[in-house]
């Protein structure tokens, strides 16, 4: 009996290391995922129609309605940020970037907000451009794309440095996709209008009733506009208050002209412009709380004081400028018969960090086809001709000047080159 109840030395080894094994667990267990939590764990970023999150910084972007400029801004708008577009001399292109911002966020379902002091809120909607369809878009590109189809055949040496340069796009866009195709010819159909919630600020109707001053420094109009941005953030919820997430879209036209009652443009003094920059800085801490975007067009043209326009751009995120060939020498000029005007990226935020994501594209026109608005990079031709005259070299290489580093850097001055 003795001998069965006698383990042998092996076993009383193997059972102490198992003891000893089981004394260094740690109490530390994972926990399995608690209910209604996320099976990745981490936090993730509202998903809203209409938006996409940036590659870059995880920021929220919504399109400006034309795909090829959310491109060049690192991908769309962003969220809670000011975009400036200043108007072009005539006021021609600058309306037709506004309406594709709205009509954008029609397409997209999110609620609009339109302040205007010389046109009112319903006939802007009304002149809403109406979306084409992936295929209509992609058979009105193609025709483009095929009357330069003998041109492009043709391999020039000359152009073998722009083979490096990065593809932009100008193309159709599928409704899967981030943004949508606008027809410019028609007008979008009233039934997707009258689906569409918007609020509306016409200037001319609110300022006719008593308003209490209750800032020296800020115009009433300017104002009455904040607190009227103000309202509409807090009570529909787009301070985040409201479970159902959606965007609020700011379309404010012309601010900064006479109509709003500010005299920026009519005095050079700085001290007028305190009423305008006051608004800008306001408004942009609302955004910056909010989920909502605001396109802002103005005059710049106008204001007589170079330093109120830098103060105005500082305010803003993003600044875009439009430069119209009507009405200027480029307008003859065969060199430019191909574009109706140029457009700058004036300025681009950095958000979440230190740098900004800039475009390597520096030289870019526009033009207006029978149905697209397209931004493209800007080409000159070059001289193939031996009987050229001098008056035609020196106006290419005064143009090569004006465009700056991205676009004939080796025309300078008075230099020319034949090819």
């Amino acid at each position: 009996m003795a001998a069965a109840a006698t383990c042998s030395p092996d076993a009383q080894g193997t059972g102490s290391k198992a003891a000893s094994s089981r004394s260094n667990v740690t109490s530390f267990q994972r926990r399995g995922p608690r209910a209604g939590a996320a099976d990745s764990g981490g936090p993730r970023l509202v998903s809203i129609a209409g938006t996409r999150p940036s590659l870059r910084n995880g920021q929220l972007l919504v399109s400006t309605g034309l795909p090829a400029l959310d491109q060049l801004l690192g991908g769309g708008l962003a969220v809670g940020t000011v975009l400036l577009i200043e108007e072009d001399k005539y006021n021609i292109y600058s309306p037709l970037l506004f309406k594709y911002f709205l009509a954008e966020g029609v397409v997209s379902g999110h609620t609009l907000l339109i302040a205007s002091a010389e046109e009112e809120p319903t006939d802007i909607l009304q002149e809403l451009p109406a979306p084409l369809l992936d295929d209509s878009c992609k058979k009105e590109f193609d025709e483009d794309v095929c009357k330069k189809i003998p041109e492009s055949n043709v391999q020039m040496k000359i152009a073998w440095r722009y083979q490096l340069l990065p593809k932009m796009e100008v193309g159709p866009v599928s409704s899967s996709k981030f943004g949508h195709c606008y027809d410019a010819s028609k007008k979008m159909p009233q039934e997707l209008i009258e689906t569409s919630k918007w609020h509306g600020f016409f200037l001319p109707e609110k300022i006719s009733s008593d308003l209490p001053i209750e800032s020296c420094s800020l115009a009433p109009g300017y104002l009455k506009l904040l607190q009227f941005i103000r309202n509409v953030i807090y009570e529909e919820g787009f301070d985040g208050s409201n479970p159902q997430k959606n965007i609020l879209r700011i379309g404010l036209e012309s601010v900064g002209s006479p109509l709003w009652g500010d005299d920026i443009c009519c005095t050079e003094n700085c001290d007028s412009s305190r009423s305008l920059t006051k608004f800008l800085y306001l408004l942009r801490g609302l955004l910056r709380t909010s989920l909502s975007a605001c396109v802002i067009t103005m005059p710049t043209h106008l204001i007589q004081n170079k330093a109120i326009i830098g103060r105005v751009k500082n305010l803003a995120d993003t600044v875009v400028a439009l430069e119209s060939f009507i009405g200027s020498e480029r307008e003859t000029n065969p060199l430019y018969k191909d574009y109706h005007g140029l457009i700058h990226i004036r300025q681009i935020p950095r958000l979440n960090n230190l740098i900004c994501d800039e475009s390597e594209v520096k030289d870019l026109a526009f033009k207006l086809k029978r149905k697209l608005f397209t931004i493209e990079r800007l080409h000159l031709p070059p001289d193939l001709s031996d009987t050229v005259s001098r008056s035609s070299k020196q106006g290419l290489a005064d143009s090569a000047k004006l465009l700056g580093p991205g676009c004939g850097t080796m025309a300078r001055g008075e230099k020319h080159l034949d090819f």
